[in-house]
This record gives C-alpha cells, structure tokens and sequence, in this order.
C-alpha cells in the first residue's frame, strides 16, 4: 500500500511509519517542523513535507494521523476529499498489527525501559517509544519473525487495539485522566480489557490496581 503519516515526526508514528516501510510499503509523511526524526526517516527514504500541506495527498491507499491532528488539517480534508481511508493512530493498530505476534507493555511509567530491554533479550521486530542504545532507533525490523515487541500507549486508549499475545503491564497509575473522562473505574477497566485481550499476561503485583486483577497471569514482586 501507499500509507501517508500526519504528525510522522512524533515518536509513536515515526515508529509506525519505518515498521510498515521496512515490511515493504511505500511511506510518505509530513509534520510541522524539521526535526532529528524526520532527518532521520529521510535517510531511510521515507519522504517527508514539511509543514503539513495538501498537495502531500495525492494516490495514496490509507491515511493514518497522530491524536493531536485535527479534521480541519489540511491533508486530512485533502485525504477525504479524494476519498482516501483516513484513520487516527490508534485505529490503525488493529489493521497494522492484526498479523503479528504483539509482546505489548504498558504502564504509566518505564514503558520505553522495559521495551527496550526486552528488545535486547528477545528476536523479532520491536517499535519503541524511544531510541533504544542496543539498535540505535525506536524501531527493530526482523523479516524472518512475527514476533514484535510493541510498547503500548494507554493516553488515548489505542493499547486496546495493540493485539496483544503476551499483555506486560509494569503499573497502571492514573494518567492522561481527561481521555477517560476523569472517571477512574473506566480507566481501570480499559486495563483490565488490556490485560484480558492477550494470551500470556505479566503484571507487576505490587502495583496497588494490579494486585487486585484476577485473570491468570505471571506476577513479578
């Protein structure tokens, strides 16, 4: 497919963008402003325009946005003019990831540490939200596994769609509270929706919400 990337300068969609570019897909992006990312994905051969414009949008098959883009974007109303799928981030994951086996961690805090460590202890690709020292980027591309490590964002509920085989979840503190509507029973039954989605679960037992999850899981003291 033809995948255009809106805001690819973030460290989450960067991560998707150089994912689907490496599985052979033809990637393009823009965002607002230069930055080490963006050098970066044009090193990779991604092209990327800078700021966001319209004339960005021409044949493209899908249209994948981060949270923070609006439907007022210009490449957005582009992208629905000329009747290209439009998705936000988060929606994506489910078509993105439906094939892979997904190591998906979550938690309010150390995501990026625990992801990059099990980066570095098990094969298969990794997309990560930050640079790992052990592969020099925020995302690892094995051809010859379907195993990916997936660090999975809980701040717009998109870990949900994550398609976890094996859910890790290091803690689950309250944070990014306005998506859930400030309402702390919704926020812990969305981790607890994550948790029962996978397969294999690992979670941190003394997390004070974890310790009181029933599914059956590894729990680490």
């Amino acid at each position: 497919m033809k995948i255009h990337f809106i805001g690819i300068g973030g460290i989450g969609i960067s991560g998707l963008a150089q994912y689907m570019h490496f599985r052979g897909h033809e990637v393009s992006g823009s965002d607002i402003s230069e930055s080490r990312i963006v050098h970066n994905l044009r090193d990779r051969g991604i092209e990327v325009t800078i700021p966001h414009n319209k004339k960005a949008i021409s044949d493209q098959d899908l249209v994948i946005h981060s949270a923070i883009i609006r439907a007022n974007n210009p490449e957005v109303e582009e992208a629905n003019a000329k009747g290209i799928r439009v998705l936000a981030r988060r929606e994506a994951l489910l078509e993105l990831l439906h094939e892979q086996k997904v190591y998906a961690v979550a938690g309010a805090h150390g995501k990026s540490t625990t992801s990059a460590i099990l980066a570095a202890i098990m094969d298969g690709s990794a997309i990560i939200g930050a640079e790992s020292k052990d592969f020099g980027s925020n995302v690892r591309y094995d051809a010859n596994s379907d195993q990916l490590i997936f660090e999975a964002d809980e701040s717009d509920g998109s870990f949900l769609n994550s398609n976890p085989y094996c859910a890790i979840v290091i803690n689950a503190e309250p944070e990014h509270m306005e998506y859930y509507k400030y309402d702390l029973d919704l926020f812990h039954d969305s981790y607890r929706k994550f948790i029962d989605s996978a397969k294999l679960r690992v979670l941190n037992a003394e997390d004070e919400f974890l310790s009181t999850v029933e599914s059956d899981a590894i729990r680490s003291f």
